[in-house]
């Protein structure tokens, strides 16, 4: 997918974090993808009084991807509530790459990164598979 439309996916992002249930942080959390087929998809973090059992944006935006249709993530973006780029945690991280098309990419505090350089050596469902 060469024709990403990042500022879309900034807007939608923005969107999202404005939906956030943020009343123990005050952090809003916005995410927006796109998919391998051109849909985008989005999530904010919702907060709960047992701060663990808290979700992350990056879990509602995979909630989203598979209430829609399924498929493979292409591209991301993530923002707080001003707006500024967010990186992902290391546990989100994991979870983008159970769900990741080839290549995907990610705008990061530093540009952008594909998954790969952002999670490198990292384990997922091929790991699982049966080398028999």
């Amino acid at each position: 997918m060469a024709d990403i439309d990042w500022k879309a996916l900034e807007e939608a992002a923005v969107a999202a974090m404005r939906k956030a249930y943020v009343p123990y942080s005050k952090f809003p959390v916005g995410a927006a993808a796109l998919t391998e087929d051109g849909r985008i998809v989005s999530g904010c973090n919702v907060e709960n009084a047992s701060y663990g059992l808290t979700l992350c944006a990056e879990c509602a935006l995979v909630g989203d991807l598979h209430m829609s249709g399924g498929g493979r993530l292409a591209a991301f973006y993530c923002v707080d509530a001003e707006g500024a780029v967010l990186m992902p945690c290391g546990r989100c991280r994991q979870l983008l790459y159970e769900f990741r098309a080839p290549g995907m990419q990610l705008m990061t505090t530093q540009g952008i990164r594909t998954m790969d350089q952002v999670l490198p050596d990292a384990f997922g469902p091929e790991n699982l598979e049966d080398k028999q």
